[in-house]
């Protein structure tokens, strides 16, 4: 039996049991005599609010200068990725939506892409299904990245604005309640287009929030972009300009605020994103403010694009693939609890007839036949570029999917934009990464 160099092992009935322990803290310790070294070694965290999750840094410090910065991960580990081997093509909705919980819309959105690449289908998503996915997911990048906004203006002191942020972002979390029934965790956008379509009511509140939103950015523009002490906390802090982006591999906002406009809702257009009218904001510091910056013209851009959306939603018509033998049940009546199905909904489906009922049945609990093969699909979440890798064996479960996460990517830079700047400049370059780790870890 071959021995572990990383943990201790044992074999059980289950198969064989790794015992991980604290990682090399030991090591690292002891290779430092903090009186003859002027450095001592500290964590941060593992608790620290600035990485929406758990997330813990060793850093070494000489005075409040970092020279060393490490990053340990998996605190939030929730094995998403083994558990959808386990469960059928549709189910697996239900799990990833759950790995990056602030843009858990993205999550969907990219595995239904890759299953119907498996399956063959895309051509065949019907137009208000691919419309209705822009509008949830550009609302998802707003909500997303008014969290960044306010946890981040919290990290550096600026109260009144995480106040502010997170009172937007209810606004948008009751859009999505409207139309999927949940504020996150959607399993709304699945293989064959979406659950639902998008109610008369939530057409309503989607206007009134493209009203008042740009208001709202103009004022947060007057809190934050002429106050001195935030300037000062992200001007020239954290820097990373973009041969260091490209040589780490970071996407996303962190990529273009150092200057190089990659957006693959622009380079590999997807979802019909061609046919909008939008522009990529870039800026040219690569610090704490231009991520700021570009996040805010994104969210003037989204806007942009859930306004051209909700034009191109007049009238309705089917939101899922006609192919009975891949279509999901959709446009679901909700019973008089406001739990199950309705009677009616139930009396349909079972006056059909016989065989439509048992192949209802068997969609439902075995789920279909994906043909073999594996595909990668790629589109532009708030953090990057979030990538699904499916592979399948031709069974109704994924043989294997792998998400290329870009909070897990992104999170290689910390040491980068740390060493050599203040210990209280980690948290303003950590922050302004805005690594989720649900979505790093999953």
């Amino acid at each position: 039996m071959t021995t572990s160099n990383y943990a201790t092992e044992r074999e059980t009935t289950e198969g064989k049991v790794f015992t991980v322990t604290g990682g090399d803290w030991d090591t690292v310790v002891s290779g430092t005599d903090p009186i003859n070294d002027e450095r001592i070694v500290v964590n941060m965290g593992p608790q620290h609010p600035s990485t929406h999750g758990v997330l813990r840094l060793i850093l070494e410090l000489e005075g409040e200068t970092v020279r060393e910065a490490r990053s340990v991960i998996g605190y939030l580990h929730t094995g998403i990725e083994k558990n959808l081997e386990y469960r059928n093509w549709v189910q697996g909705s239900t799990f990833v939506t759950r790995m990056d919980y602030l843009a858990p819309l993205f999550n969907e959105t990219a595995y239904a892409l890759a299953v119907e690449k498996l399956l063959g289908v895309t051509d065949d998503i019907t137009e208000r299904a691919t419309t209705i996915r822009v509008l949830m997911m550009e609302l998802n990048r707003i909500s997303s990245h008014l969290v960044w906004l306010a946890t981040t203006g919290m990290e550096l002191g600026a109260i009144s604005i995480m106040l502010y942020g997170f009172r937007e972002r209810e606004y948008i979390l009751d859009i999505f309640e409207t139309i999927t029934g949940l504020r996150m965790n959607h399993a709304y956008v699945r293989p064959g287009g979406v659950a639902q379509d998008v109610p008369d009511a939530a057409i309503a509140k989607i206007r009134e929030f493209l009203k008042m939103m740009p208001k709202k950015l103009k004022e947060y523009e007057d809190l934050l972009s002429g106050q001195p002490i935030w300037t000062e906390r992200t001007k020239n802090v954290a820097v990373l300009d973009v041969t260091g982006c490209l040589a780490l591999g970071v996407t996303g906002p962190v990529l273009r605020s150092a200057g190089l406009a990659w957006d693959l809702r622009k380079t590999m257009p997807y979802c019909g994103y061609e046919t909008y009218e939008f522009d990529v904001p870039t800026h040219t510091d690569g610090d704490v403010w231009g991520r700021y910056l570009v996040r805010l013209a994104e969210i003037r851009e989204s806007l942009k694009l859930v306004e051209q959306a909700v034009d191109r939603l007049g009238k309705r018509g089917p939101v899922m693939v006609s192919d009975k033998k891949i279509a999901w049940p959709a446009q679901l009546a909700i019973g008089v609890d406001g739990m199950g199905n309705s009677l009616e909904h139930v009396a349909k489906i079972m006056g059909q007839s016989m065989e439509s009922l048992i192949h209802h049945f068997k969609l439902v609990t075995e789920g279909f036949r994906v043909p073999p093969g594996q595909v990668y699909v790629g589109i532009e979440s708030p953090r990057g570029e979030l990538g699904v890798h499916a592979v399948s064996d031709g069974g109704t479960r994924p043989y294997r999917v792998h998400y290329r996460e870009p909070s897990f990517i992104n999170l290689q830079a910390l040491p980068a934009m740390a060493e050599g700047g203040l210990i209280a400049d980690v948290i303003a370059g950590g922050a302004s990464l805005d690594p989720v780790m649900g979505g790093c870890d999953r």
